[in-house]
């Protein structure tokens, strides 16, 4: 019903930035909250940022002086700049949303698949 596709990650050095896209398709009728998160092996997956369909924003407390989330409506697409990358902030950042099908009654979430980020030392 909805497609989440990341882009963007890849290697950078610590000190460096990288910009992630995410652009939603499919049958979509409206898209509400749209975030980003971050998991490495063996720890859960942790919010990073999200913004909602009017531009509320709310970060993880340990990012919000170097990531920032913005989103592109007409679109559909959520961006995150993340700059002074740290060796820490390694991790797959996964693009999610809730998102309103046209097909379907009530709102589902949908995730991506998933960009690799990593920060050399």
């Amino acid at each position: 019903q909805v497609q989440l596709v990341e882009s963007g990650g890849g290697l950078v050095q610590a000190g460096g930035s990288l910009r992630l896209s995410c652009a939603a398709s499919g049958s979509i009728f409206s898209i509400y909250t749209m975030g980003w998160y971050r998991q490495t092996p063996g720890k859960q997956r942790e919010l990073v940022a999200r913004i909602s369909s009017g531009g509320s924003t709310n970060y993880a407390d340990s990012l919000k002086d170097r990531f920032t989330i913005s989103r592109d409506n007409a679109k559909n697409t959520v961006y995150l700049q993340m700059n002074s990358l740290r060796p820490e902030d390694t991790a797959v950042y996964y693009c999610a949303a809730t998102v309103r099908v046209s097909t379907l009654p009530t709102p589902v979430d949908a995730w991506g698949q998933g960009t690799q980020v990593t920060v050399s030392s």
